[in-house]
């Protein structure tokens, strides 16, 4: 078989499985929030407010389509893998469309409170599954195909390239709002991910799901991200098992620090997690692990199980490999000293 036979016979095994997502929210809703133009001046815009709202496309049941991706069904009965900032509006609906046009209303299953990943449910049966293979076993240069709904219209987009890069570091926005989140371990690829692509598979040669695709970066050219798959079969096992996605739960708010951080604000050092206060709380969660521990705001957290904390190495990347009852035991830095510190992880509610 030759490679672009291989392509598009795995091409043909994948599509009918990848699912599009459409996110939708009555006016009422959307008045609240703001979007898109509700409440601002009209002389802003050539056209009124109704005449824009009349253009806004809908769904079926009159309501205001405000965004879409892609996932994949991973289970006949209806469970699908996707991005979580894909279906992050928790007051939004989400309608699942297959590739024969079937419409479902989704149910978020769960959101994983650190991975862009999320699951959904659609009540259905005998659909079409995507097998799930082993992200750990990736290397550099292997053939990758990513399969999407490009932009938010172009349904059955495929697009090939190949591993370049892996274990990537990025910050995305997730939001309209302009929210951002730290992903790590990602997949890097050259195939062409696009908004919309977000929560479609990225698959090998042999037709297993290895990656979700998450992200791109724009002004680069081929340069897009995905979610190792095994994070995802985590979070599949977790709802399987519990009913919710467990993740360990430290407890602190922090900033990771680097030599510019170390110049712009004066800082002792230029390595280690500044516990810090942000707009979402305290910088130590109240009765966390971390509170137990004796860690306050302003703490620098130096080390965790023996590991030095810094561009290279975060604390999630040490969380990460970590379960809930695990003890963390870290050095950490106050006001010119150090000292030991250690608790049992708790889980991240």
């Amino acid at each position: 078989m030759t490679h672009e036979e291989q392509v598009i016979q795995t091409v043909q095994k994948t599509l009918p499985a990848v699912v599009s997502i459409i996110v939708a929210k009555n006016l009422e809703a959307l008045e609240a929030q703001g979007f898109p133009f509700f409440g601002m001046p009209e002389e802003l815009f050539e056209e009124s407010e109704e005449e824009i709202l009349e253009r806004l496309p809908k769904t079926d049941e009159g309501k205001i389509r405000i965004g879409g991706g892609s996932g994949f069904i991973v289970d006949s009965e209806g469970i699908i893998l996707t991005n979580k900032h894909v279906v992050l509006d928790k007051d939004a609906e989400y309608t699942v469309v297959t590739p024969d046009e079937e419409k479902y209303r989704a149910r978020v299953v769960a959101r994983d409170p650190i991975n862009d990943v999320a699951i959904l449910k659609i009540e259905a049966s005998g659909l079409p599954i995507l097998p799930l293979g082993d992200s750990n076993k990736i290397i550099l240069g292997q053939i990758v195909i990513a399969v999407g709904n490009a932009l938010g219209e172009f349904k059955n987009t495929v697009s090939t390239g190949i591993v370049s890069g892996l274990s990537r570091l990025i910050t995305a926005v997730t939001d309209m709002q302009g929210h951002t989140e730290r992903l790590r371990g990602l997949i890097q690829t050259d195939a062409a991910i696009n908004p919309g692509n977000s929560g479609g598979p990225l698959v090998n040669l042999k037709g297993e799901v290895i990656g979700i695709n998450s992200a791109v970066i724009f002004g680069a050219q081929n340069i897009g991200f995905a979610i190792p798959i095994n994070k995802a079969k985590e979070d599949l096992n977790d709802v399987k098992k519990y009913g919710h996605i467990r993740k360990p739960f430290l407890g602190v708010r922090y900033m990771p620090l680097n030599r510019p951080l170390q110049r712009k604000f004066n800082l002792a050092l230029d390595y280690g997690c500044l516990v810090l206060k942000e707009k979402a709380g305290k910088g130590v969660v109240k009765g966390s692990a971390a509170d137990i521990a004796g860690i306050r705001e302003a703490d620098i957290i130096l080390e965790a199980n023996g590991v030095k904390l810094d561009e290279k190495t975060a604390l999630e990347d040490i969380l990460d490999k970590m379960q809930i009852g695990d003890e963390i035991k870290m050095k950490v830095w106050r006001k010119g000293g150090t000292f030991d510190a250690s608790a049992k992880l708790g889980e991240r509610s």
